[in-house]
């Protein structure tokens, strides 16, 4: 927690979002701070996915105000969100399984020679470094990703995330459908990003590994952030008390019946 800084990196204000008469999110206020992580946990429908997707620059707020580094962003797009250091990690990854891992870190930000020409050697060597740095074992980064195992290509997708971004990293269910040792590399993963700095938001239903990870656990309901627990002084089943007693019987019987 030492290397938390005061001043956040990013924060939203009384956002607001609706698809037609739908309200998804209702005023939500949030703060993240370098070097921190912050899970969103809540049911389906709570609108977690929806406040990442505004964060990463995919829907734009119908309402309130984006600011990074205590400057507000205007506007925000995925190409712009990258510019200003936000990168996501979506469950599906995104990776082309037919580039090898230097080509999928460097997808869409190539290096080249006098215009023309890919530098792959650079490439390589920055590749390299990186997945060093963040300590990513894939022995030969030529390999097309399709042959990588799931917590391989999910160590790509953050190699390459963190070269986009650097600052701001969105995690939407980082460790679905891993196994044991895969899910257990990639929550060691998540939490060497926070010791560089690195703010970091995730989106995960098990609450478990929340508190193997993040400092902070905000609860959502019905599109607002309705309280948030320092896991320091918290444990999951607080957290999954908190959230039975936020389902009411209107909730109950939509969850139930689908009604």
């Amino acid at each position: 927690m030492s290397n938390i800084s005061k001043v956040p990196v990013i924060k939203v204000e009384n956002i607001n979002k609706s698809f037609g008469s739908i309200h998804v999110l209702r005023g939500v206020n949030l703060e993240v701070y370098p070097g921190e992580a912050v899970a969103l946990v809540g049911d389906n429908g709570s609108g977690k996915s929806t406040l990442i997707k505004i964060l990463s620059g995919t829907y734009g707020p119908d309402k309130g105000s984006i600011y990074i580094h205590n400057k507000q962003i205007e506007h925000l797009t995925p190409k712009k969100a990258l510019a200003e250091g936000i990168a996501t990690v979506y469950q599906d990854l995104s990776l082309d399984n037919y580039r090898d891992v230097i080509g999928n870190i460097f997808l869409g930000q190539e290096i080249t020679k006098w215009g023309f020409f890919l530098d792959y050697p650079a490439m390589e060597a920055i590749a390299i470094d990186l997945l060093k740095k963040l300590k990513i074992n894939i022995p030969d980064p030529r390999v097309p990703v399709g042959y990588l195992s799931g917590g391989q290509r999910q160590g790509v997708a953050i190699a390459r995330a963190v070269f986009q971004g650097k600052e701001i990293m969105i995690f939407d269910e980082p460790t679905a459908a891993m196994g044991v040792k895969e899910t257990a590399t990639t929550l060691k993963l998540i939490h060497s990003l926070t010791e560089q700095g690195i703010a970091v938001i995730i989106v995960s239903h098990n609450l478990f590994q929340v508190f193997d990870i993040a400092h902070r656990v905000c609860i959502m309901k019905h599109g607002r952030i309705v309280k948030e627990i320092p896991t320091g002084d918290s444990s999951p089943q607080e957290v999954h008390q908190s959230l039975i007693g936020q389902t009411g019987l209107e909730d109950r019987m939509e969850q139930i019946y689908g009604i």
